[in-house]
């Protein structure tokens, strides 16, 4: 089992025993989305950290979207749900880059497809350079950041 779904389970356990009732609903979604992913496919699987932390990414997004629907629409107490499981799942993502560390990430990818080519790539080869720059971001920067970036260097 990975380290971050141990940890999912013990914080099931502590929200449960604390009767933080926002917490529990929030951690019981994040686990039943991870058990929906790790019995899609053909067969079932354990996942990775990495993975995990994807499903938890996908999680948080979608928490973000509907709480700017709710907001639109009028439906503050809702929006405010949102945001505050949208931090609870925050909490079990690694930190951000910066967006200085983003731009250097950037930088870095350019450099390896440059050194792969022989000459500087330009917006043909963008999809190399963000194969890349999204390995060497594991996780800790959005694709649209780190997208913007590599335009604004390409």
């Amino acid at each position: 089992m990975s380290e971050l779904k141990s940890q999912l389970r013990a914080d099931l356990t502590t929200a449960l025993k604390a009767k933080d009732t926002l917490r529990l609903g929030t951690v019981r979604m994040l686990l039943a989305a991870i058990q929906t992913a790790e019995t899609a496919g053909s067969e079932a699987r354990e996942l990775t950290d990495a993975e995990v932390v994807s499903v938890l990414q996908k999680e948080a997004k979608k928490r973000g979207e509907a709480a700017e629907v709710y907001a639109q629409n009028g439906r503050g107490e809702l929006a405010a749900n949102e945001h505050a499981e949208a931090r609870i799942i925050d909490e079990y993502l690694p930190t951000q880059l910066t967006e200085a560390e983003v731009a250097d990430l950037a930088d870095t990818a350019i450099a390896q497809v440059a050194e792969e080519l022989g000459e500087r790539p330009g917006m043909r080869q963008m999809g190399q350079v963000m194969k890349i720059a999204t390995a060497l971001a594991a996780g800790k920067a959005d694709g649209s950041r780190i997208s913007a970036a590599v335009k604004a260097r390409l």
